[in-house]
């Protein structure tokens, strides 16, 4: 194969001078096209892990405010634990129309008190929704796991009309190389590294992000759906990313 190299340089100088500028953005695009190591495909690996606890009695996923066909879904593994490396990571759901503009959060700890809760409105049209657990919050210990809810409040005198679904949320950290490896990543890479890694909430919120600063790059919309795709959540995928949601505790900006 030594003789591609010559043979390029000599198509190179045999071209009207005019091309040559185009042949050679040409062969520095297919260069870098190959070093963009980001476009792996988007499929999350879950870690092996010992599963969490049953969920507790009495969640539902109805209520008479939801409208539509469509539940409250979390964005979540299958087996309902998420690992991050942030003290105060991001959650993600997929909330439905409703007449209701209030969701209530519970963060409980491993004794199953109360380690955080709040309430933040919802927005005023379907779609996935972020919060992430604000300033004011406790942060989250290494190597503990917690039980979060997220309510809609339907009626606020008959908690069994309010729609909640559940899920777990456990703080680890990186090694050593996976620790160089982040910090030289840029945001196309981010997403696959987390998700090779099982690092859930990290490897969501960068997808996220990446989909926010650009909404019309095409690679990043099939790396989103196969994302999705690999935890059982292809039916949302292609709903829209809604601006929300703040913490009616947390102090204004």
């Amino acid at each position: 194969m030594k003789w591609i190299k010559p043979s390029l340089y000599f198509l190179a100088f045999s071209l009207p001078l005019c091309l040559l500028s185009a042949f050679t953005a040409q062969v520095q695009a297919q260069s870098d096209h190959s070093n963009k190591t980001w476009q792996i495909s988007q499929t999350f690996k879950p870690p092996q892990r010992g599963k969490p606890p049953a969920s507790a009695g009495g969640s539902t996923r109805g209520g008479s405010c939801i409208t539509g066909k469509k539940l409250i879904t979390p964005l979540i593994p299958p087996d309902k634990l998420g690992l991050t490396f942030a003290q105060r990571p991001t959650f993600f759901w997929y909330v439905p129309a409703s007449k209701v503009k209030t969701a209530k959060f519970l963060l409980l700890a491993e004794d199953q008190n109360v380690f955080y809760e709040t309430s933040f409105p919802l927005p005023n049209k379907p779609g996935i929704v972020g919060f992430k657990l604000p300033d004011s919050a406790p942060a989250l210990a290494v190597g503990k796991t917690y039980h979060w809810y997220l309510t809609i409040v339907c009626d606020a005198q008959d908690s069994s009309e309010n729609p909640t679904v559940d899920g777990w949320v456990e703080r680890t950290q990186p090694g050593s190389p996976l620790s160089e490896a982040l910090a030289k990543a840029n945001l196309y890479k981010l997403p696959s590294i987390y998700a090779e890694a099982g690092i859930w909430h990290e490897a969501l919120t960068s997808l996220v992000q990446l989909r926010r600063t650009e909404p019309n790059n095409l690679k990043a919309r099939l790396d989103w759906r196969q994302f999705f795709k690999s935890v059982g959540l292809s039916a949302i995928a292609s709903e829209p990313l809604i601006d929300c949601c703040t913490s009616k505790n947390s102090p204004p900006n």
